[in-house]
């Protein structure tokens, strides 16, 4: 049986959120579960972790992310901007497929992804949430040899698989 899947690392995290909620409202096509890969969900930096990622080195930092938005939104106000670009504004996340999301622990996303998953869980969703610690925006790709990298790659490979092939077989 075929099933179709929407992934994304980042920004396009984001973007596949934002796919998943469009495929849901519009009714089609069937979106069968998304991995959300230290994504990108919230232009409105609010959180606790988009502040204390803000000032300091890193490979995104909150600046970083200001800047980002900005570039995505131009001078849209936060009443304009639409859920499908900021996933996060999305009132109601019922509905949604099974849902895979991991980030770091020392991540600028970190609180808007964990919450995500939360959201999801309050409307009676099934999401699974990873958040790897002293993990930074894009560990597994920069440092893909390291223990954390390779565990959080098995740790999303073993959900794909459960999702994809239930009952274990190849």
């Amino acid at each position: 049986m075929q099933q179709t899947l929407v992934a994304g690392a980042s920004a396009g995290g984001g973007l596949a959120a934002g796919l998943t909620l469009l495929a849901r409202n519009l009714g089609a096509p069937a979106i069968a579960a998304q991995v959300l890969i230290c994504p990108m969900l919230d232009h409105r930096n609010t959180t606790t972790s988009s502040r204390q990622y803000s000032g300091v080195p890193g490979v995104w930092t909150g600046e970083m992310n200001e800047f980002g938005w900005r570039a995505v939104l131009g001078h849209l106000t936060d009443d304009e901007v639409s859920a499908y670009v900021s996933p996060a504004r999305a009132e109601d996340l019922s509905g949604l497929p099974t849902t895979y999301i991991d980030t770091g622990s020392a991540e600028v996303f970190r609180d808007e992804d964990t919450d995500y998953a939360t959201r999801i869980w309050a409307a009676g969703g099934q999401a699974e949430l990873h958040v790897w610690a002293g993990g930074f925006h894009g560990f597994d790709a920069l440092y893909p040899q390291a223990n954390i990298s390779a565990t959080a790659r098995r740790t999303r490979t073993d959900w794909l698989t459960r999702l994809l092939l239930p009952n274990g077989s190849a």
